[in-house]
């Protein structure tokens, strides 16, 4: 894949024109106000037929777990991804990105719930939980974050699942920075398993999905932040929390939970999903630094006829087509079945939210006093853009995902 298909790039000006007309007019009151971000994704899910390609993707997905129930061979019923379909889902992650990435946080977090449920539940468990978080008729959140934890998430971990002699779990402890967990009606919870003589940090690591308004868990107010302010952040406490077995991903032996749960499969998603919001942010500082450079005059000439200033738009454009070149591989890779790897995911991340927020920050350098101010846009680019070397895993844990693959060789 080297460009966007004719039926892509028709997506592409349409989801443009939406995010002009209904998200860039409300953007002061996303940023600065208290308006989540939820009715909007809505809109743009029903909009586009996200929904309805979702259910779709559902049904099969379905199919296939009863076939496969039933002794029939899951290559029957493989359905291969639709790189149209992959390709949208990008694109609507990099269009809201010129104008607020913290709604496509805000829509990834809910998505990452789902497939975690998609991936490691059963047939009642996806029915339950999952089909709702696909289609945006809920909310989700992904709880792994801890205050005390950090880059170590599952070595630092303490929240904890005690198994009861009924066969229900009490969950205990706290989770910081979770996205959409204000708000979040499924939040995929991530502990460890008591176990006496096993030492905290070689404890197993259980997932369950728990409900909005479940006696014991608490969600706080949305926390003040750097950027991606329209994406609500929020804190989680679990006082003695009562799962039970059904709420155990991956934990009832039935013939569809044959998989072992692994968080990690969704830290890689995270990762390369990342890089469409990258570009977006990236796509929108080139476009406002070559409007600026070619309006603002300094020394009676436009400063874009200044070498410094086309050795910055340079730079900048040489981020984006590398950028987009990783996002295309990724597209075509996923659509043909081909698994990325959880290194080459980390590598993505690495370059390319690095790339955002150097770009970012040069684009507010070109701007001059005016990119300090957030009339100009740039500012707010470069605050959306900084966190992303930190969510989904910092640059350094990055490097060491990449390294480790390296020398296993």
């Amino acid at each position: 894949m080297i460009d966007w298909s004719e039926e892509q790039q028709l997506a592409k000006d349409a989801i443009r024109r939406f995010v002009e007309k209904e998200v860039a007019p409300l953007n002061e009151e996303l940023e600065y106000g208290s308006m989540p971000p939820y009715d909007i994704i809505k809109k743009m899910y029903q909009t586009f037929g996200v929904d309805e390609i979702a259910r779709a993707r559902f049904e099969k997905t379905i199919e296939r777990e009863k076939a496969i129930e039933a002794g029939e061979e899951p290559s029957q019923f493989e359905s291969s991804s639709n790189m149209d379909d992959l390709g949208i889902d990008t694109i609507l992650s990099m269009e809201l990105c010129r104008h607020s990435a913290g709604i496509v946080t805000a829509m990834g977090v809910t998505q990452l719930a789902a497939g975690a449920i998609m991936s490691q539940g059963n047939v009642e468990q996806k029915h339950r939980w999952g089909l709702d978080l696909l289609t945006a008729d809920k909310i989700g959140s992904w709880a792994i974050t801890e205050p005390g934890s950090g880059s170590d998430a599952f070595g630092g971990m303490t929240c904890t699942a005690s198994l009861q002699d009924n066969g229900d779990y009490l969950l205990n402890g706290s989770k910081t920075f979770i996205t959409n967990g204000p708000y979040a009606d499924t939040i995929v919870f991530i502990c460890k398993q008591v176990e006496e003589g096993v030492a905290p940090r070689q404890r197993k690591i259980l997932t369950f999905v728990l409900d909005k308004g479940m006696a014991g868990l608490d969600q706080s107010k949305p926390l003040r932040k750097m950027g991606l302010h329209s994406s609500p952040t929020g804190q989680l406490f679990l006082d003695n929390v009562v799962a039970g077995p059904e709420r155990l991903l991956a934990g009832l032996k039935t013939k569809s939970a044959k998989k072992k749960s692994d968080p990690k499969a969704t830290f890689a998603a995270e990762r390369a999903g990342v890089v469409s919001m990258s570009l977006g942010i990236v796509e929108r500082c080139l476009e406002l630094c070559i409007d600026y450079a070619k309006e603002r005059v300094q020394w009676e000439k436009p400063i874009g006829e200044y070498q410094l200033i086309q050795l910055k738009l340079a730079n900048m454009e040489v981020a984006r087509f590398n950028i987009e070149n990783m996002l295309f591989s990724y597209i075509e890779r996923k659509a043909k079945g081909k698994a990325m790897s959880f290194a080459e995911a980390s590598a993505m991340k690495l370059y390319s939210t690095q790339a955002a927020v150097d770009v970012a920050s040069e684009a507010i350098q070109l701007f001059g006093g005016n990119g300090y101010m957030s009339e100009y846009k740039v500012e707010q680019l470069y605050r959306d853009a900084r966190v992303m070397r930190i969510y989904g895993g910092t640059d350094e844990m990055q490097v060491r995902a990449i390294a480790r693959d390296l020398l296993s060789r």
